[in-house]
């Protein structure tokens, strides 16, 4: 069974390491067996006053093993515990320190998640030789940083259109332009039984339709007035919520004309295209590019702020 290592933050997207987190805290400890005796409580380091001690350091380790599935560095964790001193204490110049029920919400959240209640969370924790609490301090840090970052540096962390555009290139950010369409389907209806020669009747007919119909108010009047006919609501759909096939025969038709005839079950369909206009909606590849890069800026930003908070930090090692 392959578990996902999720416990690196700053190594991961601010949006999904959290739900990572929480995939792989608990997967993995429904997975490995029970742990060892706990070492001594003895101090390692202090970070601005508050003490890291080899029992937290154990601790770490344990749930980094049950995630990655492998033994950590030992200087590593140490180094992760000094972040989320840091990350915590700036966190709270800023006022952003989350409550014990915050925490708590977001526990139980995970719980949830796998099918348990926080007190069986606990316990299956508990069963591996991890305190519930060594997990709630990493969601805390995680839940403090993601939103310091995030509030601090909202302005440079944004991803513009140019920015997208630019990444996609120029041929591929134009055939990638997203539009919103305004349609209405338009029905010739035809009896499952009736002939093929009712059929080709109403197919040449819905032909000749298309030439007097102007607007959307032409194909209201002209379709809710025409016997075995039917017009549908108007409905507002994107380039990314189309097939590919529709959008280029949507992108072929004139505003307020209609779509050549299509035979089907009902009868002879076309759509009466009400309108196309441009729209700032991301297409799925313009989305993708776009999270890819707001995780790059995240990442970049996140690793620079810590490198400064951790300067200004009283770090005494014992």
């Amino acid at each position: 069974m392959e578990i996902a290592f999720f416990l690196m933050a700053d190594k991961m997207t601010a949006k999904n390491s959290f739900r990572m987190l929480a995939a792989s805290c608990i997967a993995a400890v429904l997975v490995f067996g029970s742990a060892t005796t706990l070492p001594a409580q003895n101090v390692v380091v202090m970070v601005n006053g508050e003490p890291i001690t080899n029992f937290d350091i154990d601790q770490r380790s344990k749930l980094t093993q049950l995630s990655s599935r492998t033994t950590p560095n030992r200087q590593q964790v140490l180094d992760e515990l000094i972040n989320e001193k840091v990350k915590i204490k700036e966190g709270k110049k800023f006022g952003i320190d989350p409550s014990a029920a915050d925490i708590d919400a977001a526990f139980a959240s995970m719980g949830s998640r796998m099918r348990m209640s926080p007190d069986q969370l606990e316990k299956t924790l508990e069963n591996q030789g991890i305190r519930p609490d060594t997990l709630k301090r990493r969601i805390r840090a995680e839940m403090v940083w993601s939103n310091l970052v995030r509030g601090r540096f909202k302005s440079s962390l944004m991803v513009s259109e140019q920015d997208v555009r630019a990444a996609l290139g120029e041929s591929e950010a134009k055939s990638g332009e997203n539009y919103e369409y305004q349609m209405q389907p338009v029905v010739l209806i035809v009896p499952r039984s009736a002939p093929n020669t009712s059929r080709e009747a109403r197919f040449k007919e819905a032909e000749a339709l298309r030439g007097r119909v102007q607007s959307c108010a032409d194909a209201n009047a002209i379709f809710k007035a025409m016997p075995n006919a039917a017009i549908r609501t108007a409905v507002t759909k994107t380039s990314a919520e189309i097939p590919q096939s529709l959008r280029e025969i949507l992108d072929k038709t004139p505003v307020g004309h209609l779509t050549a005839p299509e035979i089907t079950k009902q009868g002879v369909e076309m759509v009466a295209l009400c309108s196309r206009k441009p729209s700032t909606a991301d297409t799925p590849k313009k989305r993708e590019i776009r999270e890819k890069m707001s995780a790059e800026k995240f990442e970049k930003k996140s690793k620079e702020y810590l490198q400064e908070v951790r300067k200004a930090a009283m770090i005494e090692y014992r």
